[in-house]
């Protein structure tokens, strides 16, 4: 499609918010500006500004055509990673149920590791961390717990 005045002005302003953002160099502004008033099709145009955040210049597309599709520049960020140790920590407290408990304390130790990195890094997975701490340590206290009767009534039984 050729280009209008109007698509070359568009394209100018998008090299001079890279230049003010210091993303261009005086003379790389002109040669540039330069380029976009020789520019006769508007691809020639968005060539010149396809390093630049805002992204090549919008092409309207003809009615029977597909939409385009959005441009990277305009979507959401992707969200972070989720950390590697807040899964592992909720398996094993989830495995908690399954082994008797015997998972907790691994569950305990990745979840405060989780949540160390998580705040250090800024990856996603807190939630899974927390929830993997909370079911280690009722796997650890329902041991205490056990323990302590046992230990109770072995006390009681030989002074008895």
């Amino acid at each position: 499609m050729l280009a209008s005045n109007a698509d070359r002005e568009r394209t100018v302003d998008v090299l001079r918010a890279g230049f003010a953002e210091g993303r261009l160099q005086q003379a790389e502004l002109d040669s540039r500006v330069t380029r976009v008033y020789q520019a006769r099709t508007v691809g020639e145009l968005s060539l010149v500004v396809a390093d630049l955040p805002q992204g090549p210049v919008a092409v309207q597309p003809a009615l029977h055509a597909y939409p385009t599709a959005v441009p990277r520049t305009f979507l959401p960020a992707p969200p972070p990673p989720t950390n590697g140790k807040a899964i592992g920590a909720m398996v094993c407290g989830v495995l908690t149920t399954v082994t008797a408990g015997i998972t907790g304390i691994p569950a305990v130790i990745l979840g405060h590791s989780a949540r160390a990195e998580i705040r250090r890094t800024g990856q996603g997975g807190d939630g899974f961390a927390l929830a993997g701490l909370i079911m280690g340590w009722l796997a650890v206290a329902g041991w205490a717990f056990i323990l302590g009767i046992m230990l109770l009534a072995v006390g009681s039984s030989t002074h008895g």
